[in-house]
């Protein structure tokens, strides 16, 4: 079994993905023969359906699915908004990029949050596969259980805090598994209350709707993003708990974090999960010297 990794930053990172997709094929002894790439997920800047994180990207969408068909990858847009209305499914913008993306490719999706869009979506471009979101907040395993057996998701994502229910998840039935997609490296406090708050100050900012804004209080918030700290939460799962725990148990879907984050620490999940230790100061240079990409 392989794992399918599903990578951060459609819109935000292409510059990036422009120069570490034609190393990737061509390159391909740098990396684990076990793992490929299954999507590139994202929303552009200004997207009114756009969730999870605030969206940055400023890449062409045609040029960004241009690249993604070009390596057989899928595109999956980031449509996670909590807090959509009937009012805001006529956007002319939000459904552009659908119809762009729904009608070019080797199958787009949209990972979402809100039921109404997840109706709306079916019944305007089915040919768009659905995601359901992490930002759902479902920590309680039975009721995770219950959103993957629904027909209207190809994947569920599972709040971070299942992840460590190993005897849970293995009972699980081979099509079950198939639908979960774990996240990897959520740097989140594993005690937080106020997950859901935080995914709901970004929706109300991407409407343009008034509200307060959340501020983190959890225990090391201050210091932003950090990649070894989020390799000492207990939901975190690594490049060794992929391929010795989870892929023999059957799941093969695994999302990585980071849209939010700047190119260097995106470079650093690629190394970490697909890049052989012995290979990855070839990958660094590649990426640093050849491309100059502005990655600090």
């Amino acid at each position: 079994m392989k794992a399918i990794y599903h990578l951060p930053g459609l819109f935000e990172f292409y510059e990036l993905y422009r120069e570490f997709l034609p190393l990737f094929r061509e390159h391909r002894e740098y990396f684990y023969d076990w793992c490929e790439i299954g999507s590139i997920y994202g929303a552009p800047a200004d997207c009114l359906w756009g969730g999870g994180r605030t969206g940055m990207g400023e890449a062409d969408p045609e040029e960004v699915l241009s690249l993604v068909n070009a390596y057989g990858i899928s595109a999956r847009l980031t449509l996670s908004n909590s807090l959509l209305g009937e009012e805001h499914l006529a956007d002319r913008k939000c459904n552009r990029l659908c119809a762009l993306f729904a009608g070019k490719g080797i199958g787009s999706g949209a990972i979402v949050h809100s039921e109404l869009l997840t109706t709306y979506l079916r019944e305007h471009y089915p040919e768009l596969y659905l995601v359901s979101s992490t930002t759902k907040v479902q920590t309680e395993f039975e009721v995770c259980l219950q959103e993957i057996e629904r027909e209207a998701f190809r994947y569920v994502v599972p709040d971070f805090r299942l992840n460590p229910l190993l005897d849970k998840w293995r009972e699980l039935k081979p099509w079950q598994k198939d639908k979960v997609e774990f996240l990897c490296n959520e740097c989140c406090w594993f005690g937080c209350r106020d997950r859901k708050r935080c995914y709901e100050a970004v929706s109300r900012k991407n409407l343009g709707m008034e509200g307060p804004e959340h501020v983190c209080r959890a225990p090391g918030s201050a210091g932003g993003y950090r990649f070894s700290r989020a390799m000492e939460n207990p939901g975190f799962i690594g490049v060794t708990d992929i391929r010795d725990t989870y892929l023999p148990m059957g799941f093969t879907n695994f999302k990585i974090e980071g849209r939010g984050l700047g190119s260097a620490l995106i470079l650093e999940f690629l190394l970490h999960y697909m890049t052989r230790p012995e290979y990855q100061i070839h990958v660094r240079e590649k990426l640093y010297l050849d491309a100059m990409l502005d990655l600090f």
